[in-house]
This record gives structure tokens, sequence and C-alpha cells, in this order.
């Protein structure tokens, strides 16, 4: 039963969340909804892993598709997502309230310190290929709200820091994904952080031990694995093995990146903004996450589970 409706559109030349709007839910579907470069393409493949309780690689970009991905033609994008038999686990780079929310729906959200996100985007948004950058511009042009190619980052992080940071009705404007959107992002899905369907995941905790942070998800989905079978799950949820196999995982990224699956799949580390950044850029996102988030939630981003305490139990 749909429970709450979308109470804002997210466009860009990416994102379309009015796309959701031809999505039929069903029980025990499963959505992924992070800010971009935050774990998204691995809680995929956790998810993946779980549901079909098996290693071998598998195409995560067709299994679990992007409905706000506003590329693909929306009907044919529906009608692959009907014809699925498994347990389906759909992205999304949306927040909580430009989502339709089903009571027979679990949605789950990645959390990541902004600073590393932006590291991770910024490399991601650099070494985009022609074909890419010619689809998203066009995709731009033709949306009334953006009219406008798509912007091109300055190769260094320290400038693009600048661009990312801009404030105001004109960021959505400067960068596909702009801190606003991502200090927004964050606030939406902590704010429903106590919702029986809701699981908050942070990228530091899956880093820190993963095999417990995949048991949890699986306890949140109700999937039950068999004790033997967990070495190997947790082994192919690992960044070596997605690497390995990102060829397979993610067979896309060679339209749209200059390495393809090694670009996609890049370091999976954290806090080398620490060596790119300058020290007025930290305090800035520093002072900005302060305005913006609550200190519970700063805590959060900043550190996870293990530093912060589990969400649930977490008052603002």
């Amino acid at each position: 039963m749909l429970v709450s409706r979308p109470k804002k559109e997210v466009r860009s030349w990416t994102t379309d969340s009015r796309r959701w709007a031809a999505f039929k839910p069903r029980p025990g579907d499963i959505v992924i909804a992070t800010a971009p470069k935050c774990g998204t393409t691995w809680t995929q493949q956790i998810a993946s892993l779980l549901v079909f309780q098996e290693p071998s690689p598998r195409d995560i970009q067709n299994t679990s598709p992007w409905i706000d991905f506003r590329l693909p033609p929306v009907d044919a994008m529906m009608a692959f997502i009907e014809a699925q038999t498994h347990r389906r686990f759909l992205k999304s780079h949306l927040p909580f309230d430009a989502l339709p929310i089903y009571d027979e729906i679990q949605y789950i959200h990645v959390a990541r310190h902004g600073l590393d996100a932006f590291m991770s985007w910024h490399n991601h948004t650099s070494h985009y290929t022609p074909h890419a950058i010619e689809q998203q511009s066009a995709a731009g042009l033709a949306d009334e709200t953006i009219a406008r190619p798509r912007p091109l980052p300055d190769p260094s992080p320290h400038v693009q820091f600048a661009v990312w940071m801009t404030e105001g009705p004109q960021a959505r404007l400067v960068d596909d994904a702009p801190a606003s959107n991502f200090f927004d992002m964050e606030r939406s899905w902590w704010r429903e952080r106590k919702r029986g369907n809701v699981l908050l995941v942070h990228y530091n905790d899956m880093k820190a031990d993963l095999g417990a942070e995949m048991r949890r998800i699986a306890a949140f989905l109700k999937i039950d694995i068999p004790e033997s079978m967990w070495p190997s799950l947790v082994a192919a949820a690992n960044f070596e093995f997605m690497r390995e196999h990102g060829a397979t995982l993610v067979p896309r990224a060679a339209m749209s990146w200059d390495k393809g699956h090694e670009r996609f799949i890049n370091k999976g580390t954290n806090e080398r903004w620490r060596a790119e950044l300058t020290e007025a850029d930290i305090a800035a996102y520093k002072e900005r996450a302060a305005r913006e988030l609550s200190p519970a939630l700063r805590s959060w981003l900043t550190g996870g589970r293990r530093v912060a305490g589990e969400p649930r139990e977490t008052g603002d």
C-alpha cells in the first residue's frame, strides 16, 4: 500500500524522479537509495548475493535497474522490471521525500562522509566518455528546468570542490549532484530512520566488518542464509572480487567511462581528500555540515554506526 507520495521532483542531467510514477510495487521489493558514490553498487552486489544465494558474478546493472536514470525509455525499463521473476532489488539516487513509499517495500539507504563522496564523485565525473557527455547534455537541453549542456568538472578536486559547494537555486545547474543534494539526501533518510521498512547502512561500517553488515542487511530483509554459505558470499562482496569481475558486474561501464569498469569500480578508499583539498576547503565543509545537519546526523555521516551508534536508537 502506498503510504507516502513524492513531495518533490528531482531532475538533473542523469536523474528524473517522475519516472517512479510508472512503477508497480511487489511485496518484498528492495530499493537501494543513496547519494552518488556512497556504496550503491557495493550494496547492489550484496543484495544480489543475498537474493540469489550464490557467489558467481552477475550483471548488476541489468539485474538491479536504476529507475530514476532518465536516459532509457521509461516504458521499456518498466516492462523489463515487470518481467523479472526474482525478488527485485532496485537502485535510486533520490531522497526519501522524492520517492513513492510503500509499506510492502524495504528501503536501504547507504551513507558516506561527504568529503569521501565528493572525491569519488569527482573521479567518476572527470572520466566520462564523449558518448556519455553527449547523452547527458542532450537530456539536460531537452528538460526546460535545466536547458543547458552537462557541465564538465575541473580536473583539480580543489577547484571543483568550490563548484560542488555552491549554495542556493543555482547549485543544481553547476553540478549533477552538488553538495546541496547530498545534504538534502542525508537529512531526508535520517528523518525516516526509525521506520520499520527503512535501514540505514554506512560505508565505513561495511569497510570495517563487511560480514557483520551483510548479516545485518540479511536480517532486515528477512533472508536466511545457510551458515556454510556466508564465507563465499562475503568474499564475493569484497572490493577485490568486484574489481576483478567488474566487466561482468557493470558491463555497460565501457560506454560511459574511459577505463570502463576499472574506472567505475575505482579505489574504494576513504580520506583521499586529505591530500587533495586545502585546510580551508575542509573547514568550509565542516562549517556547512554544522549548519545543515543535526549533531547526531553529522556524527553518523562522519563515522557510521560504530562511532555514532545504531541509527534507529539515536536521537536528533
